[in-house]
């Protein structure tokens, strides 16, 4: 039993590693991949502002803070490079220019913007278009990707500039910048964008990283679980097997003595001279098998828990057992005034006929106990799918709907005050366990006052 919550223990100290090593890789790639859009968005409008400037276009407010936060960004990792491509500077050459001087002034800043482009700037090619969508070359331009997209054109000429991300035909991704400009000299529309093959390769790459490296560290904290929780239930699994070693030995060792006590009690009670002393050899040998039936019991359970019982599974005709059980219960029945059903069963299963034979005595024995005169017992069983269903349907006194989680508990008792019976309380709790260690499944339906309906599905022998 141990050996199951030690599983348990072990999944949940193990799913919580993956989880924490899932929200660690999964954050860590998801903020990078955060940094790199806005990072190459950034570059794309102060490339898109460079271009604007070569053309004379007023530059719109989002790509003038674009320009100056690209620069100061710039100017904090290289502050001598770019000293004079600020903001101001441009503006002052702008003024320079309407006295002559503006043309060389503008030149010096060209050169110094192009100093200042890194690998992000570098990587991105400008286009230029007509308002009908047709490119335009840009003058002594070098080469560049040519990579049209109608739908951003159309919407930068209404909008007056467009974002978006498209993908090829063979798949490559790329991001691209469209804006509408204004101006007799300039093109109408001008589009900066940047193939993301590198940039999807790097994070392929990297989320192939942390599958592998998550992969390891999960086998990791697999075997630490493992360990972990071994070692939590070390002293509790020793006590559970010193108990159920001493539960079997007490009961093996129990049975000879409650054999003699009874074998003497039987003896005594045949001196017929005192009837007084009859009846008190009659109760001996009634504590004997009350003691002997709840030793058997303690034995099975122990056994079962400790997977030590035998089970001879073979295929096992229903209509024969449930005929063999019927009439061994009919004449107890008669003589309780419950009349007893058999609803001509078919199916045969794989199970081990006698400890079925068992959990079927179980169950009927609680329906007569429970069941007042005049009442019914009924049992069917029927193929379903891969299962043979049993039913054992009794029409007594039901039981309350809070008791029912806990039926199949040891040593639970609905109401044992009123069970002249002196029911240990194990009953349930073994016909539950017979039945899970051949495979099959015991359900408990109960309606107060109308009746208790218990099902067994054990695997189907024609299947």
């Amino acid at each position: 039993m141990l050996k199951r919550l030690r599983w348990q223990l072990t999944l949940i100290y193990l799913m919580a590693a993956v989880g924490l090593v899932s929200l660690l890789g999964g954050g860590s790639y998801l903020l990078l991949r955060l940094y790199s859009m806005r990072t190459t968005d950034l570059a794309m409008q102060y490339k898109i502002a460079v271009e604007f400037r070569k053309f004379s276009v007023p530059l719109p407010p989002e790509l003038v803070k674009a320009e100056q936060i690209w620069l100061d960004n710039t100017a904090r990792m290289s502050p001598g490079s770019i000293a004079v491509a600020t903001a101001p500077n441009i503006a002052a050459s702008n003024s320079e220019d309407e006295h002559g001087e503006g043309e060389s002034s503008q030149h010096e800043m060209d050169e110094s913007r192009e100093d200042a482009f890194d690998g992000s700037v570098s990587a991105i090619f400008a286009n230029a278009y007509t308002a009908n969508g047709i490119r335009i070359n840009f003058p002594g331009s070098a080469p560049v990707p040519i990579i049209k997209n109608e739908a951003a054109i159309t919407n930068a000429l209404q909008n007056g500039y467009d974002w978006r991300t498209i993908r090829l035909e063979d798949g490559t991704r790329v991001r691209l910048l469209t804006y509408r400009t204004s101006g007799s000299e300039a093109p109408p529309v001008i589009q900066v964008g940047r193939l993301l093959t590198d940039e999807d390769r790097l994070f392929n790459q990297y989320l192939t990283g942390l599958f592998i490296l998550g992969g390891i560290v999960s086998m990791l904290m697999g075997v630490i679980s493992w360990w972990m929780s071994g070692r939590s239930l070390g002293p509790a699994q020793k006590a559970w097997d010193q108990q159920q070693v001493f539960i079997s030995n007490a009961s093996h060792e129990l049975r000879t003595p409650l054999t003699l006590i009874r074998a003497t009690a039987d003896y005594g009670s045949r001196d017929q001279s005192d009837p007084g002393r009859k009846d008190f050899f009659a109760d001996i040998i009634k504590e004997c098998d009350y003691m002997g039936h709840l030793v058997d019991d303690l034995l099975i359970l122990s056994r079962l828990d400790t997977h030590r019982l035998k089970l001879e599974r073979d295929v096992v005709l229903l209509p024969e057992l449930l005929s063999e059980i019927e009439r061994q219960i009919t004449k107890l029945a008669q003589e309780r005034g419950v009349n007893l059903s058999l609803d001509n069963p078919h199916g045969q299963i794989w199970g081990d006929p006698i400890h079925l034979r068992q959990v079927l005595l179980i169950l009927l024995d609680n329906a007569l106990r429970f069941t007042p005169r005049g009442g019914v017992i009924h049992i069917d069983a029927h193929p379903q799918g891969k299962m043979v269903q049993i039913n054992v349907a009794d029409s007594g006194s039901g039981i309350p709907p809070e008791h029912v989680p806990h039926v199949f508990e040891r040593f639970y008792q609905v109401n044992p005050a009123n069970d002249e019976s002196r029911s240990n309380g194990l009953g349930l709790s073994i016909a539950k366990a017979l039945i899970e260690a051949q495979g099959g499944k015991i359900n408990l339906e109960s309606w107060l006052g109308k009746g208790t309906r218990v099902t067994l599905s054990l695997p189907n022998a024609a299947v």
